[in-house]
């Protein structure tokens, strides 16, 4: 799995980070999302897909 963050489309919600801080956080000067690790191992993967599917701008994605 690969994660891509469009922080074009994020509105800094944070949703992300809190479901997951092993993947994401916010930037300190903006609040927008930063992809911490883009491929996850298995451990991490139910996370992940939490994240894009809760984002509430649509701004994750997850390609197999």
């Amino acid at each position: 799995m690969k994660i891509v963050a469009d922080r074009d489309r994020c509105v800094g919600a944070g949703q992300c980070a809190r479901i997951a801080p092993e993947l994401f956080d916010q930037g300190q000067d903006d609040g927008l999302v930063v992809v911490l690790n883009a491929e996850p191992d298995e451990s991490l993967l139910a996370e992940a897909d939490e994240a894009v599917d809760l984002c509430p701008a649509g701004a994750l994605s997850a390609d197999a």
